[in-house]
């Protein structure tokens, strides 16, 4: 029992300066934040098609009348046209999947298949609307963007937001007419991202123009703590 005692005593004693130190230090904590807004240089744009009934589109059939099946190559066939026709080769087309869309219990099963097109300017996206064909397109969106300087552009928003929380440590220590310290210690924050653009999901014969400027927006913070000094 008296060795526990003691080691518990030399283990106070241990940790009390320690604990005298943290408390007596000066210092000033701050999150200092940027933004950096960048273009994309490759544009994924995602089209998914699906299989219909011709007599969707007479204007007179219900669904339980619908028979004549329009197949998804002949859908596929079309589209690849269509983006040929918008200046789209067809080496920036890829497959990404294909699944069954389940209709009503009893109803043909309709199948769908979606690509992944590879674009450069958002220019392009308004040509592939003004040349495609809507019958048979299920979906249109933006899927990600993407810019081959995106590390330097990392690194910009970072340094940014480191003096960002200098300039904020200078001006409040300053105040109480102290000065700003060594660093003592820096935190890097969750950095988020913020795409900027219009998506359109297009059924049917409802397209939608994307005519709006996109970017991407990255979000970076940094938890900087600063010695103050007289």
């Amino acid at each position: 029992m008296r060795m526990k005692a003691l080691l518990l005593a030399v283990m106070a004693l241990t940790l009390y300066p320690l604990y005298a130190q943290e408390t007596t230090e000066r210092y000033i904590e701050v999150t200092g934040t940027s933004e950096i807004e960048i273009v994309p240089d490759k544009i994924h744009y995602i089209i998914e098609i699906r299989e219909y009934f011709e007599e969707e589109f007479d204007g007179k059939s219900k669904p339980e009348e619908y028979r004549t099946k329009v197949p998804l190559s002949e859908i596929e066939q079309g589209l690849r046209k269509n983006l040929n026709e918008a200046g789209i080769t067809q080496d920036a087309i890829r497959t990404q999947e294909i699944g069954d869309y389940w209709r009503k219990q009893g109803q043909d099963f309709l199948v769908s298949k979606q690509f992944n097109i590879t674009l450069t300017d958002f220019k392009q996206i308004d040509e592939i609307i003004k040349h495609i064909d809507t019958k048979g397109i299920h979906t249109m969106r933006i899927g990600e963007l993407e810019n081959k300087d995106m590390l330097s552009y990392h690194q910009k928003g970072k340094i940014e937001a480191l003096k960002a929380a200098q300039k904020k440590a200078t001006y409040l220590v300053e105040a109480l007419g102290k000065k700003l310290g060594d660093v003592i210690r820096i935190v890097e924050g969750n950095n988020a991202s913020d795409i900027s653009f219009a998506q359109s999901n297009v059924i049917s014969s409802n397209a939608v123009s994307f005519d709006s400027f996109r970017t991407i927006k990255k979000n970076y913070s940094m938890l900087v703590r600063f010695e103050i000094v007289d």
